[in-house]
């Protein structure tokens, strides 16, 4: 049986878009952002997972859930300041070790020590939001809590990214055998060599350099000579000519990016945008698309972050308009809206973690229009068997109901090859189309 990844979870909360705004509020570059994200999300798990404290973690969590603080990740959320502070404390304990984090963070990363003090808060309620939503979806008393915390053991040892350790701030334990070197260890002193063979023979001792200290070999006479090593024979031509080809790439990256020209949709309700390259997986097909994000705006002037021209900014127009207001049922029969980043896993109703952001993103909308009621519709494209395809989109239509939980969800259909236009025998690309997962308002 499969455990839940809470990583895989929580990383929905950090798209591109998330990583550029905030960026943009701490005045650090986004490469900077990502980085400190990559390892403080690891230890803010590998805290909850070691925690001894589990009673008040699962309590926490709970409030947490109820708080709304997934909602004000990059806004003032200073009203959930507590809950934030009691997490830290309950998985790093004293102060001292989370200055010692946030200094081996920010070494690593190179971002402002004060930057990374903030994004450890952004993350920290992101975590502690989602898995308090986790805890209160799935209805999860305190002995189910602890054990999803034990499932993630496994997950702890792959989390780290390849050159950071927390070993030197005595964390290493928390991610197995596969921590790598510590950091800012001091290198013990540097012992005089001796010739063991003829103590009475000093040993010949070469400048060190940055490849390493030269290699004495001492022959049976007790004569020394140096033993050259690979690096000095061969590799010293790499420490310049792969910077330079790594430049290079670089440089022919940016060349072809800014030659793209970004699909752009005409839209009302936006506050900023932002470029972004997104994976969009239907029915186990990949298909990378060139998008453009932008902050929804509610009524309430709550945001979302969104794709431009994507299912939020459209519907949050339509609920404006007064197409919607005058429309009658049959009109909006015909008026479907497609998600544009809710995905399956292949042959399955089960949705993917970053799916979660798009439906959050819903609630909050049918929060917003409480008279607003919708009907879910899934579709497959032709291949395969049809009475197979109408039962997975059956299922996958009522997964996305149960996964947005709300009295405004009158009614979830699936209609399999239904209204497939695209043939059997063309392409997985050309039959793109056909797989989608839709709303539409009722009346």
């Amino acid at each position: 049986m499969s455990t839940t990844n809470l990583i895989d979870l929580i990383k929905g909360q950090f798209g591109p878009s998330t990583i550029s705004q905030t960026a943009t509020q701490l005045g650090e570059s986004e490469s900077g952002i990502s980085k400190s994200i990559s390892v403080l999300l690891p230890a803010i798990i590998g805290g909850l997972v070691n925690s001894n404290a589990r009673s008040e973690l699962f309590t926490t969590v709970k409030e947490a859930s109820t708080s709304g603080i997934l909602s004000n990740l990059l806004n003032d959320n200073s009203g959930n300041q507590s809950i934030i502070t009691r997490i830290l404390h309950l998985i790093f304990g004293s102060g001292d070790r989370l200055e010692a984090i946030t200094s081996a963070v920010s070494e690593y990363s190179g971002i402002r020590k004060d930057s990374t003090n903030s994004l450890m808060n952004i993350v920290v309620a992101s975590t502690v939001g989602t898995v308090g939503r986790y805890v209160t979806e799935n209805n999860l008393d305190s002995s189910s809590f602890d054990s999803l915390l034990n499932d993630q053991k496994n997950n702890l040892s792959h989390l780290l990214p390849a050159g950071f350790s927390f070993a030197s701030l005595g964390l290493g334990n928390w991610f197995g055998n596969v921590d790598a070197q510590p950091l800012n260890v001091i290198p013990e002193p540097a012992q005089t060599p001796v010739n063991n063979i003829n103590p009475s023979t000093p040993v010949i001792e070469k400048d060190v350099t940055a490849s390493g200290p030269a290699k004495i070999d001492v022959t049976r006479s007790g004569q020394t000579h140096e033993i050259v090593s690979e690096r000095d024979s061969g590799g010293s031509i790499w420490k310049w000519l792969l910077p330079l080809l790594l430049l290079l790439l670089l440089g022919w990256f940016f060349w072809k990016q800014c030659n793209k020209k970004a699909e752009a949709v005409p839209v009302s309700t936006t506050d900023s945008t932002s470029t972004e390259v997104n994976s969009a997986d239907y029915n186990g097909d990949t298909v990378i698309v060139k998008r453009e994000t932008m902050v929804v705006i509610l009524p309430s002037g709550q945001t979302l972050q969104a794709y431009k021209g994507g299912i939020e900014d459209q519907i949050v127009t339509f609920l404006k308009s007064d197409d919607y207001k005058n429309a009658t049922e049959d009109q909006l029969k015909d008026k479907w809206f497609n998600f544009d980043n809710l995905n399956f896993e292949f042959g399955k109703a089960v949705l993917t973690p970053d799916s979660k952001v798009q439906l959050e993103n819903l609630k909050l909308i049918l929060a917003e229009f409480p008279d607003a009621k919708i009907k879910i519709g899934a579709y497959t494209d032709k291949k395969g068997d049809a009475n197979t395809n109408l039962k997975l989109s059956n299922e996958r239509a009522n997964t996305v109901k149960s996964s947005l939980n709300s009295s405004q969800v009158l009614e979830a259909e699936g209609y399999g090859s239904k209204f497939a236009k695209i043939p059997e025998e063309a392409s997985d690309k050309e039959r793109e189309s056909d797989r989608k997962t839709a709303i539409r308002f009722v009346k």
